[in-house]
């Protein structure tokens, strides 16, 4: 008895999506090769990166805090495919299994390394201690958020929160960019209070990008008004009478 083979249908991508992918990709490229040589040097591998003493006193916090960013961050440009949506719901749902946990690490080791790791005041004073707690907490509260949308069939809710919880997640990638336009054009690293400005920037302006995704890529159609169906009162014709 023959049995057909039945192969699995390649995944289709149009070129819009193929775009968004590798911009996201590229963008989230320096903060996880970044982190990944970090990684690799409290392993016991060569050192590239500057010293960084609190990694040497503490270093679990921070190689799980940058192993959950790089997953959240690489694994979310996935979900942002409606192909993989379509097409593939299982792996979709796999995808956003593993990035959710991983952004809650992210989001927890943040939190702890903020309140615990003792910085000094040039690279951390309180106006980013505050905004760092505060987005901490945020990222986990619209993760979790997005899973008791989606259990609730609520497919708006849950690709709105996930989306601000991404936007939060993806701040490395945007104070990467801004603190080398800031060294290129002033000629020197920020630091102090300047330096919280621009990483506290770097997050408004993801929340923003995040807020006109959402509205105006997921929001879903306006209800249309339903019209009451009223009887058709016909124009009564006069009957010729004889």
């Amino acid at each position: 008895m023959m049995t057909a083979n039945r192969k699995t249908p390649k995944l289709r991508m149009g070129k819009s999506e193929w775009v968004v992918l590798v911009v996201i990709l590229v963008y989230s490229f320096i903060p996880v090769v970044g982190g990944v040589i970090r990684v690799l040097e409290l392993a016991g591998g060569p050192q590239i990166a500057p010293e960084n003493p609190r990694a040497l006193l503490a270093p679990t916090p921070i190689i799980l805090h940058i192993l959950g960013s790089s997953l959240f961050c690489v694994l979310g440009a996935f979900q942002f495919l409606p192909s993989l949506r379509r097409q593939r719901p299982a792996a979709h749902r796999a995808i956003g299994r593993v990035g959710a946990a991983a952004g809650c690490v992210s989001a927890l080791t943040g939190l702890w390394m903020t309140h615990f790791y003792a910085f000094p005041e040039v690279l951390q004073g309180a106006p980013l201690y505050w905004v760092r707690m505060l987005l901490g907490t945020a990222m986990i509260a619209l993760i979790i958020w997005a899973v008791i949308a989606i259990k609730s069939r609520n497919v708006f809710q849950h690709s709105a929160s996930l989306m601000r919880a991404y936007a939060i997640g993806q701040g490395a990638s945007t104070q990467t960019v801004l603190g080398i336009a800031w060294i290129i054009v002033a000629g020197s690293e920020a630091m102090g209070p300047l330096r919280d400005g621009l990483m506290i920037f770097a997050w408004v302006l993801n929340l923003l990008a995040a807020e006109i995704f959402i509205r105006a890529m997921l929001r879903p159609p306006k209800c249309r008004q339903k019209h009451l169906s009223k009887p058709s009162i016909r124009p009564s014709t006069p009957r010729n009478e004889t």
